[in-house]
């Protein structure tokens, strides 16, 4: 599906300033498309899927490069890492900006790249699927979201039946808009394109069928403390595996671990990140909700809206060209706070709750954490129909507010 994406302008914008732009993120958000939509065919593109070109690549770095004019645009670049010390050398001889594009899905092997041969040379921008300005095309409206007393509505408010929709639709640009069994189709295909081509070039995985399983435990637990003794046990696998194969799903970009707010002189704050899944299409999928409405009527409704609203926060900073400072707060009293951002030395509050009746109750940690930082204002994100003020601090608004 043909969208425009927020991140182009941003794309444009980092290639005036750096010689290097590298776009990362999961298998299938769109970055291909992105990058050789924002060249405008005004550069070479070369895959590194094709075999021989990667063999080409890996070979012989330094011809591979003298067979190709400036600028050039090389998708699938973690596969052949021999490439970045040379594309140091050729872009070091001149002053122009922008004459190399990079994209890739491993941020492991990317980076460990770019750290030792192009540090300070690249301009890197992260990219997932589809936000939700993205879907309604209006992309190029789309700002870095931070609570605020008055919204501008951009967004047309959608039903919670619609939301979830989209929620379990996924926000993958081969999902979006697919009836259910090509919606099955695409996922059943994704997992098998990720075990075969990101997972085995990580790690060896004697047992397929066991980190399958993994998938969907891990899954089944978006939007909940990480307890990963927990997930070991109900995947009959060790927690040390359970380590490892949780960084092949970071690497990918298919989680983020939310981190806790924690103080040292504070004592009694959970310390434990926070899991959650990118995109909401995939982990229903993997966690076996096999249509939006038993999704949204199920036990993990609330947890599959808060990583909807996580990801389309984190979105609205990748887009345009930021990584967010973001944490969660929980103490031991039962206190919690679902999202902070921090920001010019503030932390602005963020609650996240399934409902169409927003009250103020549902913000009372606002006040308990502005003992311990500089609060900023704050939001609960929910279900409602109209932004509500809650208190002189706080107003209460849609998904589609943000």
């Amino acid at each position: 599906m043909n969208k425009k994406r927020t991140l182009e302008s941003t794309l444009l914008e980092t290639s005036k300033s750096f010689k290097v732009v590298l776009v990362t993120g999961p298998r299938q958000v769109g970055k291909t498309t992105l990058m050789q939509t924002a060249s405008a065919k005004n550069r070479k593109y070369i895959t590194l899927d094709d075999k021989e070109v990667l063999l080409q690549a890996k070979t012989d770095p330094k011809a591979f490069l003298a067979l190709y004019n400036l600028p050039i645009f090389i998708d699938e670049i973690q596969y052949a890492p021999e490439l970045f010390s040379y594309i140091k050398m050729l872009v070091d001889s001149s002053n122009k900006r922008g004459t190399v594009w990079l994209s890739g899905s491993q941020a492991f092997d990317l980076m460990q790249g770019v750290t030792e041969s192009l540090a300070g040379r690249v301009g890197i921008l992260d990219m997932l699927g589809f936000s939700i300005y993205e879907i309604e095309n209006k992309g190029k409206l789309q700002k870095p979201f931070l609570p605020k007393q008055d919204r501008k509505n951009i967004l047309a408010n959608k039903t919670p039946k619609n939301t979830f929709k989209i929620i379990w639709q996924g926000s993958f640009p081969d999902a979006v808009s697919k009836n259910e069994k090509d919606r099955q189709r695409f996922y059943d295909s994704y997992i098998r394109t990720y075990m075969e081509r990101d997972v085995r070039k990580i790690i060896n995985i004697s047992d397929e069928v066991a980190f399958i399983k993994f998938l969907k435990v891990s899954a089944a637990r978006t939007g909940q403390e990480l307890n990963l003794t927990d997930i070991a046990k109900d995947v009959d696998i060790s927690p040390n595996t359970a380590k490892n194969w949780l960084s092949i799903l970071r690497m990918s970009g298919l989680v983020y671990l939310l981190q806790p707010y924690f103080k040292n002189v504070t004592k009694r704050l959970v310390k434990t990140p926070k899991l959650y899944w990118t995109d909401t299409g995939l982990a229903a999928y993997l966690a076996g909700w096999t249509t939006a409405e038993s999704l949204e009527t199920g036990i993990s409704s609330g947890a599959f809206f808060e990583t909807f609203v996580i990801s389309e926060v984190i979105k609205s900073y990748y887009n345009n060209g930021y990584n967010p400072t973001l944490y969660y707060f929980r103490d031991n009293h039962g206190n919690e706070i679902d999202l902070l951002i921090e920001q010019d030395n503030k932390f602005y509050p963020i609650e996240i709750k399934k409902t169409s009746t927003p009250r103020s109750a549902d913000i009372k940690a606002f006040n308990n954490f502005a003992k311990i930082e500089k609060l900023g204002y704050g939001n609960l994100i929910c279900l409602t129909d109209k932004q509500q003020p809650l208190s002189a601090g706080a107003t209460a608004i849609s998904i589609w507010d943000i």
